[in-house]
This record gives structure tokens, C-alpha cells and sequence, in this order.
């Protein structure tokens, strides 16, 4: 069951985590067990008092939603050791109807490949190739174990060596001819039931003899080449069978492709794929962070459809949406902001109301439907809510938001006012974060008339803070706006206690110059009755850049 993440804004702030757990919530509790809540962004002092204070888990963390290679790699990896057999090799491959095998060392790392190519050529060369077939590189365990056969004498039988197939088809005479002219402590012997010549070839010394057909060999013969250090198989089949599985007795190492080209699970997928079509590879072995090999990917994976559904709260637009948005499925979205340009490929549920915060909406899905709205939920509800309207302070405040807030504080067993307080004390940014972190914390990208710009909102008590970091956020802000190409990047700060803000601007002078609100100081002006980004500040910037464009 593919999971669909209900999830946030980049930078979220209170309400986004809280709506994304409540909805969440809402979702698996009337039909929808898949739904998971999610976060694009770092939690921060407030929100973890939030969290600790309902004893709720934070959102699971998701930097990017676009396919990954783990998404379509086959995770029931295949594979065979540098010291398997060529013929455990084909085995799997043919047990399980694949071409190519990653080679494994015991820590999972990749040594390289095998295809069902190469192990071919291997074993049956051409005609024309000038390959010597009876030559056999193997050990006698090895040789034994391919052969289904018995080591019934032998010594030094780890020991891989390079060993010359003989049949022992012919005249005892010619047998004997045959042998003055080889080496024979490098002979493999293949025989059949005729004594003599396992006998002549136990007094020549050759390496090993291969007794065919099942036939048992005589004790005396077995006396013989014990006493001779001659080892002996007995392979249960027929000399042609011995003689061609004895070639893929071969230690795979020697034959694989130790060049290949191998992915991370987690990097994108359409980020590899013009590598991989473009390589002479048809496997590809898929690694985690530490190097071990956790799944095979294949050309033809990459067209595997990926079922990635979002459920996006406290927000619509994909400049703020968690990366990867773009690939993947939005099936619904729950929000109080302004449209921005988003379209999706087929009607969804759009649920976008004119209210204080997205958590006052959830909270409402509860009651509609009859849903029970745990002590837990209902809480982290009401935190999102006041959090997102000052409880209830803020222009953008509703009647509906006070309605929902009354219902959720006799729920949850708090008092919103003292909560409120609690909340906007726990932790003060400008107190916690350095420049670049703070002015970034809640930092929100929009899109204007083809320009972009980033507005960010920090709640303080007063603004003693703000003066004394004013010049490093400055410098900070302008470094952020630079990296990121906006025309502009504001820092509004907003003193919960007496309902003002002062606004921080770094950007292009031909905008700067539109502000005209007081500019107390270069690069601060004073938003007084200005709390809300949504509702008061978004609009008045907004302004500024058709103003810009249109003098």
C-alpha cells in the first residue's frame, strides 16, 4: 500500500505541522489508513513545545517527493560470491530467468557483474576463437561440488589450480603415449569403469581422476591412489556431461565485469536516467549510504509507474511545496491563503477557506463529520490556530476561527489566552538562531508578474532582539536573496505583545524605493497595526512590484 503524504509548506511554521497531523489524523480515520503526516522543513523551539506539550511525534521528515531509484529498483537482490562456480551462476540464473547477477563480497559490496553473455562465451567459445576447452581453472571441491559428484580421495582440495581435461576413451597404449607427453601432475583424468587405465593413470601421478557414469571404484584402485597422492571424484554422469560441467567449475571472479555503474536508492530518478540509457550497462546495482548493495535496477524499471500522492496543507503553490511536487499526484488540498499557479492533472478536492489558520478548517472537518477529536489532536489544533492568528488577535482572524477555537479548548483542556503566552515565550528565534537560520526559518517563496521574491514572518516579545541583530539579519537577508536570485527578500518581525512589526528588505533599489512606509533606519521600516503576511503585508508588496514595473 503506497503511502500518501499529508504535508506543509517549506520552512513550516506552527499551524502547518499542526493541520498536516490533524488532517492526517482525519484522513485515516474515515477511509484513508495510508494517509501519513508529513514535514518538508526543520521543526522549531515553538513547535517542538507544541509537540511535547500534547505528547505528539513530530511529522515524518521528507526533503524531496520525486521518484527515487528505491522506488522501482527490484529489492530482492539475486546475487552469487567472487568464489561461487560458474555453473551456481547459470543455475540461478536459469531458476530465476535472468541475464545478469551482481557479484557480493560478505559485506554486500559490489564487485561487479555477470551476465549470461559472458558466461557463454566462457564456456562455449566459438569456433574461431583459439580457447584451449580442456583446460579447467578450479579447485577440487569446487570441481566435485559442480560435478552433483564425490571426493572419495584428495588433498589440497581448497587450492585453486589450472588442471588439462584428458577422456579416457582409447587403447590402453595410446593412453600411455598420451601421458609421456603432458605434465601429468596437472592432469584431470575422465574415465569410465576400465581399471587399467585408471590404474596406469594413478602410477603416471596425474592430479585427479574422474570416475564417470556412477561407476564404483574398486577399493584397491582407491588404495592405490591414496598411496600415490592421486585424488579421486566420482561423477554420477556420462563423459560428455563431466567433461562440460567440469569448465564451469571456474571461480566466477575470474570472469566478471568489474566495471559498472551503480545508483544511490535515493537519488532521483529522472536525475540517473539519461546515464543509464546512455551507458552500454543493462543492470545497474543500487547502494545505501554506507555502500551495501540493496537492489538491482534494470532499463526497463525506469518505466515502472511510481504512485506518489500528496495531500498539500497551509498552502497551493508549488514554490513552496516540498520538492519534488511537481512529479508527483496532489489529490487534495486544504488551505486559507491566496490562489497561487498550480494545476493538477485532474480534479481533486480543493478545500481553500478565508479563515485564520488551515488547523481552524481541519478542526471543522472533525465536527462536520462527526469524526471524535482526540484531547491530543485537538490540542496541537488549537496551537496551530492561535499560533496562526495571534489567538485570534490578528486581522485575519474570522468569527468561524473563534467558534472553532472555543470547541477545541473545552476538547483539548487548555486555556487558549495562557497557552498563548506560554507558546510566544518558549522560544524566541532572533534569541536561538544564527542570522542566515532565522531569516530563513519561515521564509515563504512567491511568484509576481514572472519575478520571485521571498517573504519570512518571526513573532517576538518586543523587539529588543531585532535591534540588536539588525545589521548581521541585514547582511544575512541580501546573502539569501543573491543565492536564491529574487528581486527582493523581506524579514517582517512582529511583537505579539503590542500588534506592530518592523519589516527588514534587501532587494533591487528600483523596488526598495516604491516602500513607503517609515524607514526609521536603511533597510527597516515600520509596519505599525501590520501583523499578518497573508492578509496586510503580501498585498502591499505586491503593489510595490506592479508599481515598480509599471513606472
Amino acid at each position: 500500500m503506497s503511502e500518501i503524504f499529508v504535508i506543509g509548506h517549506r520552512n513550516p511554521d506552527t499551524d502547518a505541522i499542526c493541520a498536516a497531523i490533524g488532517y492526517a489524523e482525519f484522513k485515516r480515520r474515515t477511509g484513508m489508513p495510508e494517509a501519513v503526516a508529513a514535514r518538508c522543513g526543520d521543526t522549531n523551539d515553538r513547535i517542538d513545545f507544541v509537540l511535547e506539550t500534547f505528547g505528539v511525534p513530530a511529522p515524518r521528515f521528507v526533503a524531496d517527493v520525486s521518484p527515487k531509484v528505491r522506488d522501482v529498483m527490484q529489492s530482492q537482490v539475486l546475487s552469487v560470491t567472487p568464489d561461487a562456480t560458474a555453473a551456481e551462476a547459470l543455475s540461478l540464473m536459469d531458476e530465476h530467468d535472468i541475464r545478469i547477477l551482481p557479484v557480493l563480497d560478505s559485506d554486500r559490496r559490489c564487485r561487479g557483474l555477470l551476465s549470461l553473455f559472458k558466461l557463454s562465451k566462457f564456456l562455449f567459445p566459438a569456433a574461431n576463437r583459439l580457447v584451449d576447452s580442456r583446460r579447467v581453472l578450479s579447485s577440487l571441491n569446487n570441481l566435485a561440488k559442480t560435478l552433483g559428484g564425490t571426493l572419495l580421495a584428495g588433498s589440497d582440495a581448497d587450492r585453486e589450480e589450472e588442471l588439462v581435461l584428458m577422456i579416457g576413451a582409447m587403447r590402453i597404449e595410446s593412453f600411455a603415449q598420451r601421458l609421456e607427453t603432458l605434465q601429468p601432475e596437472k592432469l584431470a583424468v575422465v574415465v569410465g569403469d576400465r581399471s587399467n587405465i585408471q590404474s596406469l593413470a594413478i602410477r603416471f601421478g596425474v592430479r585427479v581422476l574422474v570416475v564417470i557414469g556412477g561407476f564404483p571404484v574398486e577399493p584397491h584402485i582407491l588404495e592405490a591412489a591414496r598411496k600415490k597422492g592421486v585424488s579421486v571424484i566420482a561423477s554420477p554422469h556420462d563423459t560428455s556431461t563431466t567433461a562440460s560441467l567440469c569448465r564451469s567449475a571456474v571461480a566466477i571472479r575470474h570472469m566478471l565485469n568489474e566495471k559498472f555503474l551503480s545508483f544511490r536508492a535515493e537519488a532521483s530518478l529522472n536525475a540517473v536516467k539519461a546515464e543509464a540509457a546512455s551507458s552500454g550497462f543493462a543492470a545497474f546495482p543500487v547502494t545505501d549510504e554506507e555502500g551495501r548493495t540493496v537492489g538491482i535496477l534494470s532499463k526497463t524499471d525506469f518505466l515502472k509507474p511510481v504512485a506518489r500522492k500528496l495531500i498539500l496543507v497551509d498552502h497551493n503553490e508549488l514554490s513552496q511545496a516540498v520538492q519534488g511536487a511537481d512529479e508527483a499526484e496532489i489529490i487534495e488540498i486544504i488551505d486559507h491563503h491566496r490562489l497561487g499557479a498550480l494545476t493538477t492533472s485532474q480534479p481533486i478536492l480543493f478545500r481553500n477557506e478565508p479563515v485564520g489558520s488551515t488547523s481552524t478548517i481541519v478542526a471543522d472537518c472533525f465536527f462536520r463529520h462527526g469524526v471524535e477529536l482526540t484531547r491530543p489532536i485537538a490540542g496541537l489544533l488549537l496551537a496551530g490556530l492561535v499560533s496562526d492568528t495571534l489567538n485570534l488577535t490578528s486581522p485575519t482572524t474570522t468569527p468561524r476561527d473563534g467558534e472553532i477555537l472555543a470547541r477545541l479548548e473545552a476538547l483539548a483542556g487548555v486555556n487558549a489566552r495562557q497557552f498563548t503566552e506560554k507558546l510566544f515565550a518558549s522560544g524566541s528565534l532572533l534569541t536561538l538562531k544564527s542570522a542566515p537560520q532565522a531569516i530563513a526559518t519561515d521564509a515563504k517563496e512567491y511568484r509576481e508578474q514572472g519575478l520571485a521574491f521571498s517573504v519570512a514572518q518571526i513573532e517576538e516579545v518586543g523587539f529588543d532582539q531585532f535591534w540588536k541583530r539588525k545589521d548581521e539579519l541585514l547582511t544575512a537577508l541580501e546573502n539569501y536573496r543573491v543565492r536564491q536570485k529574487y528581486i527582493f527578500a523581506a524579514l517582517m518581525v512582529t511583537d505579539v505583545t503590542c500588534q506592530q512589526s518592523l519589516m527588514l528588505v534587501a532587494g533591487e533599489k528600483r523596488f526598495v524605493d516604491r516602500i513607503d512606509y517609515p524607514e526609521p533606519q536603511p533597510g527597516v521600516f515600520e509596519l505599525r497595526d501590520v501583523v499578518s503576511r497573508k492578509k496586510q503585508l503580501l498585498p502591499y508588496l505586491t503593489h510595490c512590484l506592479e508599481w515598480m514595473k509599471s513606472a
